[in-house]
């Protein structure tokens, strides 16, 4: 591992593993079933996107505070690709001694030797798609796993020595009733992991789910998901998470540090086919093509091509942004936030007072109460994050 220094750049790595069993009913996720031979291909050029993209950062390196294995279902990777590519990221590029390392596992898809496998890799968080406790309910959405599959999967993860586990739930779920959802949350605060993510559900077009809606149960009412919501906060709290985001909580020291680094725009980089990066003001997608993807890393490994112009090839956007929107998404990233925003960093960063940009805005809503400046921060209330889309959405400038 390379030592890090002062100086360097610090944040985040994401790695998009874009491999699933199946395609769940409200997934739009970029994800798809692939073979190995495809999942192999794949890897190979994620290592060699790593590698270069490091080469070209290597006068002014990038110190590495989390990594984020996301798909997809990273877990449906032999153990032997997840290995290989934690031990590139960690030849390529430094490691913050402390790195939050997250892989994100389907149950079902974990056993004892990727387990022992992940540790061995340095990866230190699970995070575990549950999404309901009922099994019922986990058939309708197309899930791979029943709740007895998860339970084994959690249990192998606790087994193997994982200290720092999140679970992701979904609510307003097509049939799911308050009692119903309410059983699936007491059951997850009862193997009392150490963060719990919550989300109500979306619904996506182009998924199974929204092209097909008359043929599920009845969604829940506006009442009753924000019922579910309110009560969840309330046991959560109980039970000693803090909520630190609108869909996140978490026990003492466990918030993700990975998503924290979204919503404070801190630099991160993004691997594989569609993922984002933000590095210096400057936004980047990868291309949603698996075949390009793989395609343009085997060229740049045969060839040893220019890097820029290989990695530019399958870069599907590309963006430096103004500062009127750096502005916008220090608000509409960081309200999500429970903490807020920092007037102090705002006026760090811009050279103005947020009042000299927001002052109509903020005066607006704190007089209908959706928002409080309080000790020089900006945070949404309770009422606010309830309709935090709509408070957000006052602060794109025009």
């Amino acid at each position: 591992m390379k030592k890090t220094d002062s100086n360097e750049k610090r944040g985040g790595i994401y790695i998009h593993i874009p491999f699933c069993v199946r395609k769940c009913a409200y997934c739009d996720f970029l994800s798809a079933p692939a073979d190995e031979k495809t999942q192999a291909e794949y890897v190979k050029a994620l290592q060699t996107e790593i590698y270069q993209t490091a080469k070209l950062l290597s006068e002014n390196p990038y110190t590495v505070d989390t990594v984020f294995f996301g798909g997809g279902t990273p877990s449906i990777l032999a153990p032997g690709h997840v290995k290989a590519l934690a031990d590139t990221l960690r030849e390529s590029f430094p490691f913050a001694e402390n790195a939050e390392i997250t892989i994100e596992c389907n149950p079902g898809t974990l056993d004892e030797e990727k387990a022992a496998v992940y540790r061995q890799a340095g990866i230190n968080r699970i995070s575990f798609g549950l999404q309901s406790a009922n099994n019922r309910e986990l058939k309708m959405l197309g899930r791979i796993h029943t709740m007895e599959e998860f339970v084994q999967s959690y249990e192998t993860a606790r087994a193997a020595g994982f200290d720092n586990i999140n679970i992701d739930l979904m609510s307003a779920l097509p049939g799911q009733t308050f009692e119903s959802f309410l059983h699936t949350l007491d059951t997850v605060l009862a193997l009392k992991p150490e963060h719990i993510s919550m989300y109500s559900l979306i619904l996506e077009e182009g998924t199974a789910l929204y092209e097909h809606l008359d043929r599920y149960p009845a969604l829940p009412d506006e009442d009753t998901e924000r019922q579910m919501y309110d009560t969840a906060c309330l046991r959560l709290a109980d039970n000693g998470y803090h909520q630190y985001e609108i869909s996140n909580f978490a026990k003492e020291g466990k918030a993700c540090r990975h998503n924290l680094s979204y919503w404070e725009r801190k630099n991160y980089l993004g691997f594989g086919t569609g993922a984002a990066s933000l590095l210096c003001e400057q936004r980047y997608t990868n291309t949603d093509s698996l075949a390009l993807y793989i395609d343009t890393m085997a060229e740049l490994e045969e060839k040893k091509e220019v890097i820029s112009k290989a990695l530019a090839a399958v870069r599907a956007e590309q963006h430096t942004l103004s500062v009127p929107e750096q502005m916008e998404e220090m608000f509409f990233l960081g309200l999500r936030k429970n903490s807020g925003i920092s007037e102090a960093d705002f006026l760090g960063k811009f050279g103005k007072t947020v009042d000299d940009i927001y002052a109509q805005v903020l005066e607006k809503n704190q007089k209908f109460g959706l928002l409080v400046r309080e000790n020089g921060r900006i945070f949404l209330t309770k009422r606010g994050r309830e309709v935090s889309n709509v408070v957000m959405s006052e602060f794109l400038l025009d």
